[in-house]
Formats: structure tokens, sequence, C-alpha cells
């Protein structure tokens, strides 16, 4: 609701007949809107198809793609290297998906030692013992605040005459001093701090010394805690750069072939793309997998 009567604010000089009540019934509209896709976002669950609220904002992506595809061709026309822009521009394109694909995929797998799990022969252990951890386990978090943040100064200017503040969002808006350094150190930033968020060195390493387990070569506990941190440090390290060069990809391709129409289609939107798909992907061969068995999990434990 409060961003509801944010935007209604913003719109506000287009708005000939602007009153309270019409604030409140766009308020209103906004909301409800708001709420149907949440409930659309719960079916699509139910039906496992993957993140529900993912697969809506996935739709909303593609269905942009054919328009903006179109002005593309139509822009490079009037261009006279209109073949070798859209070359360079889908083949810069089709690099970045490639990319975006190997690095979500890319784990960083550390073997693991289990007490119950070496095998008759005594040979070593077994091939599925490790504790992977993802490159980019932040996915496109990073990106997002990193926008955000960045966004602010622009849009608290638009409420007020300070110069500062005027000052600041010229300096950090894309074509500014200050946009590329900024930008890359708040991704740096957010991926290092979202990346210990969701996987905190201390709890990984106790849960390890519960369950039994232990890194070849590391003590359980402290030494323990202090690998993973390392290994996290370096792997966020390469998420981070990876991500900042995903974020100005767009940025460095427009200036170099002049077309402007991909602007909104950053990359951000190629992650979620290609995480939403990937997701379903697992979701999908999972459930055909357990078609395959006669009795389903909730029928098992029944019996």
């Amino acid at each position: 609701m409060i961003q509801a009567v944010g935007q209604c604010l913003y719109v506000r000089p287009y708005v000939d007949d602007f009153s309270v009540m019409w604030l409140a019934e766009s308020t209103a509209v906004l909301t409800a809107g708001a709420m149907i896709l949440m409930y659309i976002g719960e079916v699509l669950n139910e039906l496992k198809l993957g993140n529900g609220t993912s697969l809506l904002i996935f739709a909303n992506i593609v269905s942009s793609l054919p328009s903006s595809i179109g002005q593309t061709v139509e822009q490079s026309k009037t261009d006279g290297n209109g073949a070798f822009t859209l070359a360079v521009f889908f083949g810069a394109f089709l690099l970045s998906t490639l990319g975006v694909v190997y690095v979500q995929e890319a784990e960083r797998k550390i073997p693991m030692q289990y007490s119950t799990k070496f095998n008759s022969q005594g040979a070593g252990l077994s091939k599925s013992s490790y504790l992977p951890f993802k490159v980019n386990s932040a996915g496109v978090m990073p990106i997002i605040f990193s926008s955000s943040l960045m966004a602010l100064p622009a849009t608290l200017a638009r409420f007020t005459d300070n110069g500062a503040v005027t000052s600041v969002a010229k300096f950090i808006y894309p074509g500014g001093a200050g946009y590329i350094p900024v930008n890359v150190a708040l991704i740096c930033f957010f991926n290092y701090f979202y990346t210990f968020l969701q996987l905190d060195p201390k709890d990984v390493a106790e849960q390890l010394k519960r369950q039994g387990a232990s890194i070849p070569g590391v003590r359980p506990g402290k030494n323990t805690r202090e690998y993973i941190t390392r290994v996290l440090e370096r792997l966020s390290l390469l998420g981070s750069l990876f991500l900042g060069f995903l974020a100005l990809t767009p940025g460095g391709v427009e200036k170099l072939t002049g077309l402007q129409t991909f602007r909104g289609f950053a990359g951000t939107s190629l992650l979620i793309l290609v995480g939403v798909a990937t997701d379903c992907a697992r979701k999908v061969k999972s459930e055909l997998v357990m078609q395959k068995y006669s009795t389903s999990i909730e029928d098992f434990y029944k019996k």
C-alpha cells in the first residue's frame, strides 16, 4: 500500500483531477492487483511448476522480447553498418547468456569425510560425499540492492531542491563519473554480505561436527570454520566480479553499437531468466521421476 501511494504521487503532475478520493481509489486498485498476482503465484506453487512469483516475472520479461527484437532490427536499419551492428549486439547477448548459465551452475565442491560412509574396501570416500558451494550463491539480489540504492538520490531529488542531493544523483546516474565504480563497489559489498548471510561458516561447521563429518586435512571446529570462511570469501570475490561485469555489459554494448532498445533488458533480467528456467527444469524433472513410483510419499507415510 505504501508503494502504491508512492506510485500515485509520482504520476501526480500528469493527473488532471488529482484528489484524495482519486489517491484512495488508485491505491486500492494497485494493492488489489498485487494481491491477485500473489494468489496466482501461490496457485503456480501448488501446481509444482517452480516458484510462482518468479514465473510471473519470467513471463513478463519474455513477453517484452519480441517487441524489443523488432525495435532493434528497425533501429539498426538506420545505421550504415546495420548487419555488423546486429551481429555484435546479438553475439554479446548470446555470450552473456552462456556466461550466466555457466556461472550460475558452477560449484565449488569440498570433499567431506563421514565416519559411516567409507566403501567396503576402505579405498576412500564415497563419490557423493562433498559439500557444494555455488560460485554465485547470492543470485541477482546484489544487483537489485545496488540499483535500488543508486536510484535513491534521483528519487529524493524529485521531492527536494537540495543542491547536494542533486549533485550526488548526477554523479551516480548512468553516464556519470561515479556510476561504474560506485555500482561495482555496491555489488561487491552486497554479494559478500548476502553470501555470508545465507551461509554462516560457524553454523555450517557446527552442523558438520554434529553429523560426524569433517573436511580431509582440516580439524573440526574452529579450523573448519576458518577454512569455510576462506572459501566463501574467494567465491564471493569471483561472484562479485561476475555480477559487476554482467551489470556493466549492457551499457558497454550500447556504447559500442548505439542501440538502446535493450536498455531495460539488463543483466538482472538475464539472471532472472536463467535462474527461473533452470529451477523449473529441475522441478519438472523431479516430478517426472516421482510419477514412476506407484506410491506417493504422503501415502507411504500414512501406511
